[in-house]
């Protein structure tokens, strides 16, 4: 089982947005016969087979084994991902194709260097068992005078490491920072 499948044609996610078939995707976390879901779920062995064979279909399923129950060969099934992300392609963007002129400053950048690391982290081989790869995320409060001076000693504090680590020897890295006003957060 993949950790991520990334689900770039429109099919797939038709297949996938029904309420009924997510609930049998996570059922099939674990290898189990259209049966034991059914049974789960409450529902007859043949509707949930008809939902396994549209997700098998799409692949996001995958029969993993058979078992001979009295004289009828029930399939095993298991999804084929712990997660499956969607391209944010199969809608594109609304109003519009992808901007000509990318503007760094605004939300619109944000959004679409997002989708580009979304897209690259699910593309990396699953195989891998320790990819060399990390993530930092934290939170800064920085005074709106003080703004500009941030994001210039930003900016060349990346240009130095570009410069310095920049070659064309070594293992290729991809560097993606993202920097955005944090959401307020609601009172309960």
């Amino acid at each position: 089982m993949r950790d991520i499948l990334y689900l770039e044609q429109i099919e797939q996610a038709e297949i996938l947005f029904k309420p009924q078939r997510i609930e049998v995707l996570r059922l099939l976390a674990e290898p189990r016969t259209c049966g034991e879901v059914a049974q789960r779920l409450g529902q007859s062995k043949q509707r949930v087979y008809y939902h396994v064979k549209l997700l098998e279909e799409a692949g996001l399923v995958v029969r993993v084994a058979e078992r001979k129950v009295r004289a009828v060969h029930e399939g095993v099934y298991q999804a084929t991902a712990r997660s499956y992300w969607l391209s944010p392609r199969l809608v594109g963007r609304i109003g519009g194709g992808l901007r000509e002129a990318r503007d760094a400053m605004g939300l619109g950048y944000l959004l679409d260097l997002m989708e580009e690391v979304q897209e690259d982290v699910a593309k990396l081989d699953p195989a891998v068992c320790e990819l060399p790869s990390f993530g930092v995320s934290g939170q800064i409060r920085i005074a709106p005078e003080r703004r500009q001076e941030f994001l210039d000693e930003l900016r060349d504090t990346l240009q130095g490491l570009f410069t310095r680590y920049g070659g064309a020897e070594g293992d290729a890295f991809k560097l993606a920072v993202a920097c955005y006003p944090k959401a307020e957060e609601e009172d309960d």
